[in-house]
């Protein structure tokens, strides 16, 4: 299909609109992430309808010392593979088209929340972020906007101010989009020599041990649950691999289901053998959090949670998450 390169809100306000508008926001350097959103933005907006992907490294979410000089950009390719996956439209702006009066004074404040996480590695970050991406609905007027689930507390901060300041648009998350060997895709993948990137696979194996540790847990205690309080249940317990708690059966049968320590545990372990690699990878923080806030969870949590780890492998910071549910609504996501 033919895709229109745009680079002002007027050309872009100016196009006939006959159905849905659905918007995905990049920073460009496109991936099959990226390309991941679009198809889905096609789909949702339906042949009738429009989707308009924006391209705009902001400079407004780049701390001193980070990437913004050596982000990617590549807008030719860009375009290539947003037209390929179902774009009608890329728009890509100058910094004085968004911010015509230079950085702006009043900005959106992401709160509590934003200071959390990757607002505490990178004070600022989501206040920028949601700066931006408040003036690109604006500027866009979508009736949907798609973000992707690898970046999950800006997609939750998103949701939020969406719903706190009333923005007329519907939010979708995208699940991760991932590598054959798991590494979540990336723009920054491409910094990454080929030791660094075998160093980075820590990052989903550790992710991926603590959701494997959470299954075992959901059904153990759901097999426990099925024997009455009896050797039988020690018998069951044990036939699938769990001889120390089958030990004591009426414990594991009473135990908070899922373990958010344990999860914690398994995915720590993995992370501290990569610190020992060569080049290591050195950790920012591994979480278990409530994705309402993105506050660490207790044992005794049931429902939704995310598991999410940022840490660097040489000058490259990476992030990823998965998501798990704990308790009565069922076993890892």
């Amino acid at each position: 299909m033919t895709t229109t390169l745009l680079s002002t809100a007027g050309e872009l306000h100016a196009r006939a609109r006959t159905g849905r508008r659905a918007v995905v926001m990049t920073m460009g350097a496109l991936h099959e992430g990226h390309a991941t959103l679009i198809r889905t933005a096609r789909a949702l907006a339906g042949p009738d309808g429009e989707v308009a992907v924006t391209v705009f490294v902001n400079p407004l979410q780049f701390g001193a010392g980070e990437d913004l000089d050596r982000y990617p950009r590549t807008l030719d390719a860009d375009v290539k593979l947003a037209g390929e996956s179902g774009a009608d439209v890329v728009f890509a702006p100058a910094v004085d088209e968004v911010y015509p009066g230079g950085e702006p004074q009043v900005r959106i404040t992401a709160g509590p929340m934003g200071e959390r996480l990757e607002g505490a590695s990178r004070p600022g970050h989501f206040d920028g972020m949601l700066t931006v991406v408040a003036k690109l609905l604006h500027l866009t007027r979508p009736d949907v906007a798609l973000y992707g689930q690898k970046d999950a507390q800006q997609l939750a901060l998103i949701r939020r101010m969406v719903r706190d300041l009333n923005f007329g648009v519907e939010v979708v998350g995208v699940p991760t989009v991932r590598e054959e060997d798991g590494l979540a895709l990336s723009s920054r993948n491409r910094y990454l020599s080929p030791a660094e990137r075998r160093t980075a696979l820590a990052l989903s194996s550790a992710l991926f041990a603590g959701q494997d540790r959470h299954a075992a847990q959901e059904a153990l205690r759901a097999r426990a649950r099925e024997v009455p309080a009896t050797r039988a249940r020690a018998e069951a317990l044990s036939a699938i691999g769990e001889s120390r708690a089958a030990a004591d059966a009426h414990a594991v049968a009473t135990a908070v289901p899922g373990g958010p320590s344990a999860v914690r545990a398994a995915a720590r372990q993995v992370l501290d053998e990569a610190a020992r690699l060569d080049p290591p990878l050195v950790l920012d923080y591994l979480a278990l959090v409530d994705p309402s806030d993105f506050t660490e969870i207790g044992d005794d949590f049931t429902g939704e949670a995310v598991l999410a780890v940022a840490a660097r492998v040489g000058t490259t910071r990476l992030i990823d998450n998965i998501p798990l549910t704990f308790g009565t609504l069922g076993a890892a996501s």
